[in-house]
Parts: structure tokens; sequence; C-alpha cells
């Protein structure tokens, strides 16, 4: 009998919780929207600016190869946008000076690398002036970002950055900031912010684009979700938190929002500790309306019999055939019955034991 109200009282509670705005998919649904989630937690959060850049050659990293003596190109050994290792031939000069034969100089590289460009042809005239070709070690590159001067001054050398490049598809690039622009750039009004990159793989290549998020601050214990899961706008923020009982069942939830940084958004009311909120597949469950299935017919396959219409338990003999004669427990009726004269039971015995 007591384990009969109980059951009663949580399945009441559990079933007002559940409001018009709980979207509830079948596993096709779920799988085609790609829901994935994530917890509602404290961790570290980090305050950052945004910036634009490109990338671009490291100093030291690139070289110009040039003759000291004048005469011509009797024959060039290198490439545009080919290697070439150090000490490898690349041009090979005769001298203009008196000889029989004239004398010729075969120029080295003088690093390894990828040949930039050639500005010389076999035949063509070489003078001590003039830069014949130049080589690109891009293994290890700058990453060079434009920030606006009104942020300048939350620059600090050895602040870390998330970089993205868009022509590459190795996600984030980690990095940290060697140093920033003593001047400002009076056309842009932005200060460089140089960041050396590893590039052992030679993907990112100078004149590429780049997306710069520099962490200027960061504060442990902050209550978080994932960026990708707020939805709305600032007037209206809300998200989708997974149902604790329902598969493939999200509750749209209202929230309030305090500090955002490039992943994380602060949470200050609307969510508990461990509520697991949808990251992708957020925005499509923003128009899914109810879903493709309905209360009942979620709750049917949760738990394993019918429910009504509004998600309620049915009485025992609306969900199946009776047994039994009508004052067994399963009767409702004679539970009802059964649940008053108990509390009238326990009212008498503490009218009795009240003093005279």
């Amino acid at each position: 009998m007591k384990t009969f109200f109980l059951h009663l009282f949580l399945a009441a509670t559990v079933f007002a919780s559940r409001p018009a705005n709980l979207v509830i998919l079948n596993e096709n649904g779920a799988q085609n929207l790609r829901i994935e989630t994530a917890l509602a937690e404290e961790s570290t959060f980090e305050e950052s600016l945004f910036a634009i850049g490109h990338i671009a050659s490291y100093p030291g990293y690139r070289a110009a190869v040039s003759s000291r003596i004048s005469g011509r190109a009797l024959d060039v050994f290198v490439k545009p946008d080919h290697p070439v290792a150090k000490g490898d031939p690349t041009v090979l000069v005769e001298s203009r000076l008196p000889g029989n034969p004239p004398s010729t100089v075969e120029i080295p590289a003088p690093l390894s690398g990828l040949v930039s460009h050639v500005d010389i042809l076999p035949g063509g005239p070489v003078e001590p002036d003039r830069i014949l070709l130049e080589i690109l070690d891009l293994s290890v590159v700058y990453a060079i970002a434009k920030v606006p001067e009104s942020l300048a001054g939350r620059l600090k050398p050895g602040q870390a950055a998330k970089i993205k490049v868009p022509a590459a598809s190795e996600g984030l690039f980690n990095a940290h900031l060697e140093h920033f622009g003593a001047e400002v750039d009076s056309t842009s009004g932005t200060v460089e912010a140089a960041f050396r990159l590893e590039n052992p793989d030679q993907i990112l290549r100078p004149g590429m684009l780049a997306e710069f998020t520099i962490v200027t601050g960061s504060e442990p214990g902050v209550f978080s979700i994932p960026k990708e899961a707020l939805q709305g706008d600032m007037a209206n923020c809300f998200v989708f938190v997974k149902d604790f009982e329902l598969p493939f069942a999200y509750l749209k939830t209202p929230v309030s929002i305090g500090r955002m940084s490039h992943d994380r958004v602060e949470v200050l009311n609307g969510l508990f500790p461990a509520d697991e909120v949808v990251t992708q597949g957020s925005y499509g469950l923003s128009f899914a309306g109810g879903g493709t299935l309905s209360l009942k017919e979620a709750l049917d396959a949760a738990h394993g019999h019918e429910h009504a219409e509004d998600g309620s338990e049915l009485a025992p003999e609306k969900s199946g055939p009776a047994t039994g004669n009508s004052t067994d427990d399963s009767n409702p009726f004679w539970m009802v019955a059964s649940g008053v004269l108990f509390v009238l039971l326990i009212v008498m015995s503490f009218q009795k034991r009240r003093p005279c």
C-alpha cells in the first residue's frame, strides 16, 4: 500500500514537470540531427579577445639567393615550389672576367626549404645586386594577428592563443604570444601580435588567413556550458536539456547567461550541475516542434506499459484486464479508501495523545 502511494506521488511529480516544450524524437530523428550532449559544470573560464590575421614566414627562415660576380646564367637547377636542400646547387653562373674558357661558379642553397620563386632563366644576365631566387623554410612560421588598438592594452608576451586557419583542416593550433608591435598601424588602427607556430608538415603557408582567440585571463570554478549549446538571442536565451528518463527527449529551457569566452558561456540561472545540454543538433531542435513521438508513445516504450495521452499513469482496469475480486489491493477505489483511513487513524492517534 505504501509503495503504491509513493509510486503515485513520484509519477505525478515527474509528469507535472514535463511541460509542452519537451521535444521527443525517435532514434532516427536523433541520428539525423547528429545529437551530441555535454555536461553543465564548473570549469576554468577563459576570457579572450578575437582577431583576424595571416600566416607569414618566420624571421631567419627565408633566404634570397644572389651572385657575388657579374655574368650570365648557364643553368638553373631549381624550380618554383619545389624543395631544395641546404648546399644544393641552384644556379650555374659564367663570369664576365676574361678567361678561356670563362670561369664558372655554382651558387649553393643557403638553407633547406621550398623555392618560393625564381627570377632568372638560363642565359639571363646576372648582377651582384640582383636577387635570383628565394627559399622558404616552412618548418616554423609566424601567425600574425591584427588586434584593434582599443584592445592592445590587454596583450602580454606569453599569452596563449587558439588559432584557426580555414585553409588547413588540422583544427586549432595552440601558440603563445612572442611579441606585439611597438607601433599602431595608422591605416587599419591595429597592432600586430605575432605567434610562433611549429609547422613540420608544412601545411601552413605565408598569406593564409588566420583567426585568433587570444586568452587574456582565466577564472576557475565558473558554472558554464559549451557555447554551441546556446540558442535564441540575448533577450531570449535557451538550451535543450536531455530528459533524465526518456531517451531522445529534450526540454527547451530558458537560461540567464553572463560572460562568454571563445568556447563556453557562463550560466547564471536555469540549469543545475550535471544537466546534459545538447551541443551538436541544438539548432535543429529549435525547429523540430514537438518532435517525432508523443509523450504517451515515449513513456509506453520506456516503461513497457500504456499511459494516458497526457503521459499520466492509467488506472489498472484501463491498462489491462482486472484479476481477482474488487476488494483486492489492485482496485484503485480500495487503495484510495485505505489511504484515507490510514491518514485518519494517524490524526486520531495524535489527538488521543494531546494533554488535557
